[in-house]
């Protein structure tokens, strides 16, 4: 059966168009809330809280029926942010956001469930493509939302938008042939096994998203405070990430014939090098040249990953499971950098964030040759 990925990118992206749109849009949130700093940072806690529990229980209430589950969790999600644009104190903020984590939470582990089961029905290479799309929507998002603020549009406006394109995405599903009848049997993938694999790669993956995260949230600050950056020059620091990022996955797209080995091998030297290389640089072009390095190396694995998690399990518990582990690091990140820095200062935390990758060298060293068979079709 031909499988259209297009529906599956275009889900990806507009995703990253809220999450790109909503780091411009903060700043216009707290001021119309008349937030304090405490009760904002406290509000958005509320995003990640809501995530992790349903991310738990997505792959079990979604498997065999992948496609009508993202179609709805996609559209839910879009409603939610559309909630966020009628908020009108803290507290509401926090209730909507806890909404929007749990959508957003169920819109990641079905897209990942809706991708793999279109891998194994397909014998096509997905992952790589579709989670390239995340990255590109947020480094376009970010900056076309902020123009829109210049030109005066308000956040209720630029929300409802977005839910718009969300929800125009979501319909885009309905071409996804999607075959039914799929074996659920867990397979290989079953009882303990299956779950000490869930918090292995989950493990691993959550290490990479929370050196993902301190990039998103503290490079900017790194290179305007600690290497006397321009205002422009530092805002260019996510973005070279996220640029990065994504010429990693498409590159590895385009060499079916890299191994988990090989995988492993370049995030964990290159993740490690290149984190510690952005903190401790002594000019903000080195710095902007690590934080792409890092981008570049460990972007690849996520996908890779997952399509490791889908083709050992059928039922989808296997994905869910990682995705709801690794998504701890973006959870442990701010608290783990700011932690460090308190200590270390700013440079020298994101340096030791390197320490996260050093694992990956020892799967490069102990992964069997045999496990990267599913991720070369």
């Amino acid at each position: 059966m031909k499988i259209h990925a297009v529906p599956l990118i275009a889900v990806c992206a507009a995703w990253g168009v809220f999450w790109g749109s909503w780091s411009a849009l903060l700043p216009a949130v707290k001021e119309q809330l008349g937030a304090s700093t405490a009760e904002f940072g406290l509000a958005l806690i509320g995003t990640p809280v809501g995530a992790i529990p349903v991310m738990a229980l997505a792959g079990r209430l979604a498997s065999g029926r992948e496609r009508p589950a993202l179609l709805t969790a996609t559209v839910v999600f879009a409603l939610s942010i559309a909630a966020v644009g009628q908020v009108t104190s803290p507290a509401q903020l926090a209730v909507a956001l806890l909404v929007v984590g749990a959508t957003s939470g169920a819109l990641d582990v079905t897209l990942n469930m809706a991708t793999g089961r279109a891998e194994r029905e397909s014998g096509r290479r997905l992952f790589q493509p579709v989670h390239a799309a995340f990255p590109v929507a947020v480094i376009v998002a970010a900056p076309a939302t902020g123009l829109a603020r210049e030109q005066g549009a308000g956040t209720q406006a630029v929300l409802l938008a977005i839910g718009v394109l969300i929800v125009a995405a979501a319909v885009s599903l309905t071409l996804l042939p999607m075959g039914r009848g799929l074996p659920s049997a867990p397979g290989e993938g079953a009882g303990p096994r299956r779950w000490t694999a869930a918090l292995l790669l989950g493990g691993l993956l959550a290490g990479v998203l929370a050196i993902e995260n301190a990039v998103e949230q503290w490079s900017v600050l790194l290179l305007e405070d600690h290497q006397g950056a321009s205002v422009l020059l530092a805002s260019a620091a996510p973005a070279a990430y996220m640029t990065a990022l994504t010429v990693g996955r498409l590159v590895a797209q385009a060499l079916p014939l890299l191994t988990p080995r090989t995988l492993y091998l370049v995030a964990g030297v290159g993740g490690c090098g290149g984190i510690a290389l952005a903190g401790l640089a002594g000019s903000p072009v080195a710095a902007l040249a690590g934080f792409a390095l890092t981008g570049l190396t460990l972007g690849p694995l996520v996908p890779a990953l997952l399509s490791r998690a889908a083709a050992d399990d059928a039922t989808g518990a296997l994905v869910s499971g990682v995705s709801a582990i690794s998504y701890t690091g973006f959870v442990v990140s701010p608290l783990l950098v700011a932690a460090l820095a308190a200590w270390l200062g700013l440079p020298a935390a994101l340096a030791c964030l390197g320490l996260l990758a050093l694992p990956l060298l020892a799967m490069a060293a102990f992964v069997r040759p045999e496990y990267g068979r599913s991720l070369r079709r």
